[in-house]
């Protein structure tokens, strides 16, 4: 049976903070827009629990800015934790989400949150800053077992390569950054410089 909380205590962050892997949905405010999913790894050292209702995650270099535009638009975020070891169970923390940019002013107090590796990554594109509405659990029975292996080192090999400016451009040159899918604004480019 599913159960809500007031807040993300102990053994929920427990739960979350084990976890390889989580997933985030958003969507347009658009009756005919397309709604987003989007499986998050590299988990340790680039996801943060900041308080009992704020969660963080680094939105890195990729194929595109749903995320990011939905956000922009409306706020709405459901991000999901499945126990793919161990006892089966199921978290979501239903929120308003904001796409922190590298010039905001809160840019600097929010990357000490994140792991020295992902601080220094030239492919960070904004720190997503999530305030928890709702928080909920529910059993996982349907959920697979899965072994896991390790973390794919390909999207930290292909963008280590980047400078500030050579991400910047990368940026630019893929569609749905600058907009998503639907035509919502999505990154500003060229990126913003870091504040530090």
């Amino acid at each position: 049976m599913g159960k809500s909380y007031e807040r993300l205590d102990a053994r929920l962050r427990s739960f979350i903070e084990e976890q390889k892997m989580f997933f985030t949905a958003t969507a347009p405010l658009s009756a005919d827009g397309k709604v987003n999913v989007s499986p998050k790894g590299l988990v340790d050292g680039s996801f943060a629990i900041i308080d009992d209702l704020t969660l963080a995650y680094l939105d890195l270099g990729g194929s595109g800015a749903e995320t990011i535009a939905h956000l922009r638009e409306n706020g709405r975020i459901t991000l999901m934790w499945c126990a793919f070891t161990g006892k089966p169970n199921i978290v979501r923390v239903h929120g308003h989400g904001e796409p922190v940019f590298r010039d905001d002013p809160r840019w600097d107090d929010l990357i000490t949150h994140f792991g020295d590796d992902f601080r220094k990554r030239t492919d960070c594109r904004a720190i997503i800053v999530i305030t928890a509405e709702r928080v909920s659990d529910s059993c996982g029975f349907s959920v697979p077992h899965f072994d896991f292996v390790e973390d794919r080192t390909l999207h930290t090999q292909r963008f280590s390569r980047e400078t500030e400016d050579t991400f910047s451009d990368y940026c630019e040159a893929k569609p749905y950054v600058a907009t998503s899918l639907d035509g919502l604004p999505g990154l500003p480019l060229p990126l913003p410089a870091r504040t530090s």
